[in-house]
C-alpha cells in the first residue's frame, strides 16, 4: 500500500504573524471562516487557486505556506 501523501500548511502560524482571525483571512479571500479553519487543520484541501491566494494575502510564497507531508 502506498503512503498516503498530504498537504501540510503554514496557515495559522502566518495568519498569527499579520495579526488575523480567521474571520479576517477569510473575508479577505472571499471564503468562510469554515474553509479557513478547515484548511488550517488539514480537513481541507484547497484549489490551487485558493492556496494562491491565501499565499499573496498573507504575503508568503505557496511553497513556503503550502507543503507535502
Amino acid at each position: 500500500m502506498k503512503n498516503k501523501i498530504r498537504l501540510g500548511n503554514r496557515v495559522k502560524v502566518a495568519r498569527a504573524e499579520h495579526n488575523l482571525s480567521q474571520t479576517d483571512l477569510a473575508e479577505q479571500a472571499g471564503v468562510t471562516r469554515q474553509t479557513i479553519s478547515s484548511i488550517e487543520t488539514g480537513a481541507y484541501c484547497p484549489s490551487a487557486l485558493l492556496a494562491f491566494l491565501l499565499a499573496k494575502r498573507l504575503g508568503k510564497p505557496v511553497d513556503e505556506l503550502f507543503f507535502l507531508e
